[in-house]
């Protein structure tokens, strides 16, 4: 299944993240097997998994993706990174991914434009991630059809689940919409449905969790 398809699906549509550490929290669980990871949220009922493939930040590589990817993994895979050129998406392509995080913070708008129709070309969706009514206007323009809200503000870590639910409605509709980061609770999800998400980008509830198939199970069934 693609990875739109995934996140368009009825019900609670989680993208569970592999990362083993973070900008905010430091050191989360660096021994973390993606391959282990991936069975787990396979069984956990996960729509996508999602992996960091940025070494500095966050601990991760582009061969945790091609890991997960050899592994026969069932679920789309998304390239989580800071991605600036073409030749990181023919990379992380050729490992395995079916979507690749673009993030508007970081491109102007010829370069998001340029970086989305190569992704489409190489059969990656993308999810264009925004922080802002701006940035949300921004990634409409350039036609992007999987918009995420990330409530983590990039510049201070600072996480504000109230901004997710209030620019969700700002997307327009026929777009997949992606709620990001600050979800821990079935009532997170519930409040982010109602606000319009159709998917949920889940990571480090997920990582801290003693038991997180059974964690992806009941956020899917309270939701």
């Amino acid at each position: 299944m693609h990875f739109k398809d995934a996140l368009s699906r009825e019900g609670v549509n989680i993208i569970a993240e592999f990362k083993r550490a973070s900008p905010s929290l430091g050191d989360i669980d660096v021994a973390a097997d993606p391959v282990a990871k991936a069975k787990i949220y396979e069984q956990g009922g996960a729509a996508a998994m999602s992996v960091l493939c940025d070494a500095a930040r966050f601990k991760g590589s582009v061969e945790d993706l091609r890991r997960v990817a050899a592994s026969g993994a069932k679920i789309p895979l998304l390239a989580k990174d800071f991605i600036s050129e073409k030749e990181r998406l023919h990379e992380v392509k050729e490992a395995g991914a079916s979507a690749a995080l673009l993030i508007v913070r970081y491109l102007d708008d010829e370069k998001l434009s340029e970086l989305l129709a190569e992704a489409r070309g190489l059969g990656l969706d993308a999810l264009v991630e925004t922080h802002s009514e701006e940035e949300i206007k921004r990634a409409v323009a350039v036609g992007a059809d999987i918009i995420g809200v990330n409530c983590r503000d990039l510049s201070n870590f600072t996480v504000d689940v109230s901004i997710s639910e209030r620019l969700l409605k700002a997307i327009p509709d026929g777009i997949v919409k992606v709620a990001e980061s600050g979800i821990k609770t079935s009532a997170d999800i519930a409040r982010l449905r109602a606000a319009g998400a159709n998917a949920f980008l889940i990571g480090t509830a997920l990582m801290k969790s003693a038991d997180p198939k059974k964690a992806l199970l009941d956020l899917q069934n309270n939701g």
